[in-house]
């Protein structure tokens, strides 16, 4: 989980949401932001934050939202569309077993 720029900022796109704060104006504040997220969400993953000059949402175009799937050697092995809407969960699961099928039968470890 790489957490970027916020996607519906009091001071931007408001939407009116029930979590409602400005957009972080530097890397700490957004690093403040992610950790909020993180315990609120408690998804069960390691949140990374982008730097406040947005370089990783820039490089993979993903504001306001999107999955990758990123494998050892670093390739891109499974990007979905932008979300919310270009979210399609059992792509992104196929994608998952695939790599974990691969990385079995390469590595031979079946834990």
């Amino acid at each position: 989980m790489i957490y970027i720029r916020e996607a519906h900022p009091i001071d931007g796109w408001d939407v009116n949401s029930p979590n409602r704060i400005t957009d972080p104006k530097t890397t700490e504040e957004r690093c403040r932001v992610a950790a909020e997220c993180q315990q609120a969400m408690q998804y069960g993953i390691r949140t990374y934050v982008d730097e406040i000059h947005d370089s990783v949402m820039k490089a993979y175009a993903a504001w306001p939202e999107r999955f990758y799937l990123i494998d050892l050697k670093g390739e891109v092995v499974y990007a979905s569309g932008l979300g919310p809407w270009g979210f399609k969960p059992e792509e992104l699961q196929q994608a998952i077993d695939g790599l974990l099928t691969r990385s079995t039968l390469v590595t031979g470890n079946h834990d």
